[in-house]
């Protein structure tokens, strides 16, 4: 367990603190997932760490204890039509406020991962690398990776032959190849500009 995912970090805090964080921002298809989460002081949880550090069979593990463990938690999300609308930042924003709402239990203090915090009704604090230094982050983080890595690995069954399964929607060289080649499907942003590029390349070709 590292050093900085200790609850020392908001023990000085006597109220209920809740972690948010997102995943998907990146990808050129697929929702942008957040989470939020209460954690329980007298339940820890151990090996809470930043996802993206974590084996896939250890989120996986640590998604069921969170959702066992915690005081409170919610999973929300920003659609393709919200992004391609909103843009990927305020999409983000209005899915972390969602999960904050969806919390059963309302905290005093939402501690929201990297350097912006959407508008909330309780006080937020932003903290970058957050998911790497709050447990509740990092457990927000967990929650929010495997849930939009499972729908991931949904799609590519559903839009075979884009690898989305494997790159979760990144802009990878086979996923890049894959749209020029297959096109852009329902769940690809318009607004990102591989996405734009080849749903512009589709409408010349059916003009000629």
């Amino acid at each position: 367990m590292q050093m900085g995912l200790d609850f020392t970090l908001v023990a000085e805090v006597e109220e209920l603190v809740a972690g948010v964080d997102e995943v998907g921002r990146g990808p050129l298809c697929g929702a942008v997932v957040t989470a939020a989460v209460i954690l329980d002081p007298n339940r820890p949880i151990l090996g809470l760490d930043d996802s993206k550090k974590l084996t896939e069979a250890k989120r996986e593990k640590l998604y069921d204890e969170i959702c066992e463990k915690a005081l409170s938690w919610c999973i929300a999300r920003a659609e393709v039509e919200e992004i391609d609308e909103l843009n990927i930042l305020h999409a983000t924003m209005l899915a972390m406020q969602r999960a904050v709402a969806g919390l059963h239990i309302q905290p005093k203090l939402a501690m929201i991962d990297g350097n912006r915090c959407p508008q909330l009704p309780m006080r937020a604090e932003a903290v970058i690398q957050g998911d790497g230094k709050v447990p509740a982050i990092a457990a927000a983080s967990i929650l929010a990776k495997v849930s939009r890595d499972r729908e991931m690995a949904a799609f590519e069954l559903i839009y075979p032959g884009y690898g989305i399964g494997g790159h979760k929607g990144y802009p990878t060289p086979v996923h890049l190849e894959a749209l020029a080649r297959l096109g852009p499907t329902p769940i690809h942003r318009r607004s990102f500009a591989p996405v734009r590029l080849a749903y512009e390349a589709l409408e010349s070709l059916t003009q000629v």
